[in-house]
Order: structure tokens, then C-alpha cells, then sequence
């Protein structure tokens, strides 16, 4: 591993490589693990650990001497291991009683296979208490379809996003199979040996390594490496660990890791071009919004109407790009908020309001750290400031607000009143612009801003299909929005007005068509296609 190199040594390498996004190529993994940050807080775990997992995946794939090309899909596919996270954050969180910030970080170290060490999972996080009790018991001991059904999404997901990054194929493999073990006892599928990818059982490794080293050292690490060998834990890649983890550990541990892992780049270093910045926010916001069914396609809407609204007022190009892509990543800081807090029908309390305040800090903080990504993180941290001072999380006063910032804050504004939100229901665009107006009236948002983002809204076409996409018709896209908002066959038919069996029929071949069998892959397929606009 590349590992003691100089941190002046790597920053010129990423002056050279990244720039500052104005027509310049830009540094791939400069961005992706400011991103994978995104990951770590999705998990309840703390910063970098995607890319501590990622140093010790790639010093494993380099100690078994593979071909860079191969060292490349090991580093990815770790580093982004948990990109399909958001995936079924709601499920899990009504599941295991409300945060699943705190019952993940108990789950991902433990052998899903040990029923014993499952029900001790379930009982410290979960709802364990009362009646309660005796049904997590019979769910651990005995097993749930719906643990398949969101371990499956989570899966499905993480592939999808890989994909629209234009990652390779065994990286979308990878990622399909984060939850596939040595010994086929995984899921979804059953995957078993080499059937698995070489990446995918390199990343289960380090990725557990580095939680145990991180908690209990060197030895504890180790340890659990050697009891997993054989049956989690593809042997070969267990001796790995055995022969060279301890130099691999020591190595990390004495580096600055986010230098490291921008120098543990295999060759040659990949770099993207505007058109590829733009797909890897829009993945990104993408992943956001999938954390609530009541936000899918707000990121990409507000990015929408942001921009329109920025080209109506005059701003340069080089600001309205910047806008453009701030509104794909304002919210990427949602991802740090339990989906308990974001799903919740009745009043916050104030330590959850708290958290809630919180989320456009997480978004700056997440952003800050890549130098491309630095001056988005600035605009999109600004998104729920008012020029009164009265908002958050900064209580910025207009002289501390920019005009992007300000256009951002109006066009979010207007776009979450136009979604339902689990304790109200979505306000038509005319009451919207009259509610974000009278804003406006109080001094709280910018007049013109306001004016330009209203105009915009009632410019912004709805979607126009030439043909539909995957063959669907137009009662099929109906469906398709309703599973993408996590509705239930017999829900969907109440809603639609026919027989729960007509429902299921139609779920069942909208499923066909789009290639995928999850409400997360729905919702990523309806906002791929723009079929979410009301």
C-alpha cells in the first residue's frame, strides 16, 4: 500500500487532478470520498469509515499481487459499499423501533447466520420492551421475509447508483451482493465460493476488519478474521489478513486516511468531465431522496427549479452550474437524521427538532471535505437560512446569505410544500407560491428570488414521454408511482378503485418490465425516467 506518501505530495497531485470544476477534469475519487462520507453516516458510523475499509481492502487486493484493473473494482466496491443505504432506511426504522442509527452500527458486525447473536442484536435495539417482546424473539430465532425483502433492496439499490455513477460491471456485482457469504448461508440470492465476486468478498472482509480493529485493535480484528474464515469469509482472503493484516492495520493507523486513500488510487487515476460531475450529484441526490418515500425527486426538482430561477435573474453561468448541482446535494445531510425523526406524524420534540436543524451543517461538513465539492458545500449548507436571521443552522442575517444561497432556500421552499410530508398533505403550486410569497412579504426569503422561482415552477413542463419507458402504459406508470411511494397491493387498489388481485397483477409486471423486484428500485427507476412530477 501507498500509504506514507506526503500530504504535500498529495495535494499537489489533486490540484493537478481536480481543479475547481470550471471545464477542467475532476479527480473521480475526490468526490466519491467526500460522498462515501454521506455512506458513513446513513450507517451510524463515524467519518471515513468507508474509506478505512477501503485502505485495507485495497491492501489485501494489492498483498495478493491482482492487476491494477482488479485492484480498481476492489477499492470502489468497498468504498461504496454502502451506497444502496437509504434504500430502506423507513422500513428499518418502523422495524426496529425508530432509528436505525442505532440499530445498524449493532447489526453490521454481527454474523447474520448465528441466530443467538441476531436475537441479541434485536433485543438491544430493538422495540424489546412489553408486548413487543415475544415477536422479535420468534423474528430472530425463526427469520422474517421482510428481512430478505430489505436486505434485497438494499442490494438492488446499491447497484442501481453504481450503475448511474458508470461504475463496472463487478462493481455493480459487488454491490449487489454486500449480504452474499463464503458459505451461501447470505442472501438475497444464495451465492456461494467463486460465484460470489472477488471484490464483494475482499470488501466483506475489510470492511469488518476495520469495525473490529476500530473497537477492540489489532488482535480482536484478527481474531474474528480467523473464526469467520470458511464460513462468512472466503478463506483465501482470511490468510491474507492473517499473513499481512497486522502490517496493513499499523499503516493505516499511522496515516491521515483521507490522504491515504486518494494516494492508494490505483493506476491511472480517473478523472470525469462536467457531464460526469453532473451524474455523480445526480446519483447522489438521487440516494438522498430515497430515504422517505415523501422526498423522491425533491433534490433533483429543487436543482430544477434552482437553476431555471438562476438563468431568469442573470446570474453567470459559472453560478448557475454551481446552483444547479448545490440543489442535487443540499439534502445530502438528511441521510445523518434518523428516518424515525423524518417519518414522524406527530410533533417533534425539541431534541429532535435539534436534529432536524442539524441536517444542512451535515450536508456542508460532507461537502467541504473534496476540494471540487467545497464551494457547493458552501451554497447548499445556506438552504434553510432566512434573511431575517431566523433560520438554520446558522441564523445567517441577509448580508451572510449570496443570491445563489438565497435562490436555493426559495426554490426548496416551494418544492417540499408541493410534497406530503408524513404530518401534512402536499399543497397545490398555487397555494405553494402564495405560502413562499407571504415568506417573502415577512422579509424571511428574497422578493426576487421568490418571483424568479414561482415563474420557473409554472415554466417547468411536466414530463413528456416520446415513447413510454420499459414499454410501460400509462396505468402501469400510475402503479409504478404509487410502489415508488411504498404502498401496499392492497393499498394501491383502493387508491386506483380495482380488485386487490388487478393491483398485484400490475405490480407484478411493472416489476417485470423495469427489471427489478424492490420499492427502492421502483423509486430509482421512477426518478430516473422524471415520472414523479404531480
Amino acid at each position: 500500500m501507498r500509504l506514507t506518501a506526503s500530504a504535500r505530495a498529495i495535494s499537489v497531485k489533486r490540484r493537478v487532478c481536480t481543479g475547481h470544476m470550471a471545464g477542467e477534469q475532476v479527480r473521480l475519487c475526490d468526490l466519491l470520498a467526500a460522498l462515501s462520507v454521506a455512506t458513513d453516516s446513513g450507517m451510524g458510523q463515524p467519518p471515513e469509515k468507508a474509506i478505512r475499509s477501503c485502505l485495507v481492502a485495497t491492501g489485501l487486493a494489492r498483498a495478493m499481487a491482482l492487476p491494477e484493473e482488479e485492484v480498481r473494482d476492489v477499492y470502489l466496491a468497498t468504498l461504496l459499499r454502502h451506497l444502496g443505504c437509504t434504500a430502506t432506511a423507513a422500513e428499518e426504522a418502523f422495524w426496529f423501533g425508530g432509528d436505525e442509527l442505532v440499530s445498524r452500527p449493532a447489526a453490521e458486525p454481527a454474523d447474520f447466520a448465528d441466530k443467538r447473536e441476531m436475537l441479541a442484536v434485536t433485543l438491544s435495539t430493538g422495540r424489546g420492551a412489553g408486548w413487543a417482546r415475544p415477536l422479535l424473539v420468534a423474528r430472530a430465532l425463526v427469520g422474517a421475509k421482510e428481512d430478505e425483502r430489505i436486505l434485497r433492496g438494499v442490494c438492488e439499490a446499491g447497484a442501481a447508483l453504481a450503475g448511474r455513477l458508470g461504475l463496472t460491471r463487478p462493481v455493480r456485482d459487488s454491490l449487489s451482493q454486500v449480504f452474499e457469504r463464503w458459505d451461501g448461508k447470505g442472501t438475497p440470492v444464495g451465492l456461494a465460493g467463486d460465484q460470489i465476486t472477488l471484490p464483494a468478498r475482499i470488501a466483506d472482509v475489510a470492511t469488518q476488519v476495520e469495525i473490529f480493529h476500530r473497537v477492540g485493535g489489532v488482535d480482536a480484528a484478527l481474531a474474528m478474521v480467523a473464526e469467520r474464515s470458511g464460513g462468512w469469509f472466503d478463506p483465501k482472503v482470511a490468510d491474507v489478513v492473517r499473513r499481512h493484516g497486522r502490517r496493513l492495520l499499523r499503516e493505516i493507523g499511522d496515516a491521515d486516511p483521507w490522504v491515504a486513500v486518494l494516494e492508494a488510487e490505483p493506476d491511472p487515476v480517473a478523472v470525469v468531465d462536467e457531464t460526469g460531475v453532473d451524474r455523480v450529484a445526480r446519483a447522489f441526490a438521487e440516494m438522498t431522496d430515497l430515504k422517505s418515500t415523501y422526498t423522491l425527486s425533491h433534490s433533483t426538482q429543487v436543482s430544477a427549479l434552482a437553476t431555471a430561477a438562476a438563468k431568469a435573474l442573470g446570474l453567470p453561468s459559472r453560478e448557475v452550474r454551481d446552483l444547479g448541482r448545490a440543489g442535487l446535494l443540499h439534502d445530502l445531510g438528511r441521510i445523518a437524521v434518523s428516518s424515525g425523526i423524518w417519518e414522524k406524524r406527530r410533533p417533534l420534540t425539541r431534541a429532535e427538532w435539534e436534529q432536524i436543524r442539524l441536517h444542512p451543517y451535515h450536508t456542508e461538513r460532507i461537502l467541504t471535505r473534496s476540494v471540487p465539492l467545497e464551494r457547493l458545500g458552501r451554497i447548499a449548507g445556506l438552504h434553510h437560512e432566512r434573511l431575517d436571521g431566523s433560520g438554520y443552522h446558522r441564523a445567517a442575517a441577509a448580508a451572510a446569505i449570496p443570491t445563489s444561497a438565497r435562490v436555493l432556500a426559495a426554490a426548496d421552499a416551494y418544492q417540499t410544500l408541493t410534497q406530503e410530508r408524513p404530518h401534512r398533505a402536499a399543497v397545490e403550486p398555487e397555494r405553494a407560491a402564495d405560502l413562499v410569497a407571504a415568506e417573502a412579504g415577512r422579509g424571511r426569503l428574497d422578493p426576487d428570488c421568490v418571483r424568479a422561482v414561482i415563474e420557473a415552477a409554472g415554466q417547468v413542463p411536466r414530463h413528456v414521454r416520446v415513447s413510454p419507458p420499459a414499454g410501460l402504459s400509462d396505468r402501469e406508470i400510475e402503479v409504478l408511482q404509487l410502489v415508488a411511494r411504498g404502498l401496499s397491493n392492497r393499498q394501491i387498489a383502493r387508491e386506483l378503485v380495482i380488485s386487490p388481485r388487478t393491483a398485484e397483477h400490475h405490480v407484478q409486471h411493472v416489476y417485470d418490465k423495469i427489471g427489478t423486484s424492490t420499492r427502492a428500485g421502483a423509486a430509482l427507476f421512477a426518478m430516473e425516467h422524471d415520472l414523479l412530477r404531480r
